[in-house]
């Protein structure tokens, strides 16, 4: 069964968070597909712009990635895409920008990472946390307080 996560951002950005995240998702030797959605604007630039960023966010190291629209994208650890409709054999499915996604295949988690000054985010993200209680799917939801610091307000 499908473990669903939510991240709520308040005080940091996407670009903060993203990397940590999938550091440990890599650590752990699971397949990652991160799904971008249309809020976080047009979805090539986007793309464009989170690759190159994965690539050079630590001048110490990197997190191995491609994109699927480049040849070999399925031998990536981590691959992000604008539209997958399905997890290709993911470990954990990122849904960021208001990405969607019915199919998981062999996903074990789905983490939502939520803009929390998107109300059209929040309320995504609500959708998917109410279908995922709903079918008695396994939820966490975690929160940044006031020094960004993060915590499980209810579970």
């Amino acid at each position: 069964m499908i473990e669903h996560w939510f991240y709520h951002l308040e005080q940091s950005s996407l670009e903060q968070i993203l990397p940590e995240i999938l550091e440990k998702t890599y650590a752990k030797k699971w397949r990652a597909l991160v799904k971008i959605g249309p809020l976080l604007g047009e979805g090539a630039a986007e793309i464009k712009r989170l690759d190159e960023y994965l690539w050079k966010y630590k001048k110490d190291s990197f997190l191995p990635h491609g994109r699927d629209d480049e040849p070999m994208a399925d031998a990536h650890p981590i691959v992000l895409s604008t539209n997958a409709v399905h997890a290709d054999g993911a470990d954990v499915v990122l849904l960021i920008g208001g990405a969607e996604m019915t199919e998981f295949g062999v996903a074990q988690r789905c983490i939502t990472i939520l803009n929390g000054h998107d109300e059209t985010d929040k309320a995504t993200a609500r959708t998917r946390w109410k279908q995922a209680k709903s079918a008695n799917q396994i939820t966490a939801y975690w929160r940044q307080d006031d020094r960004g610091k993060w915590e499980q307000p209810f579970k």
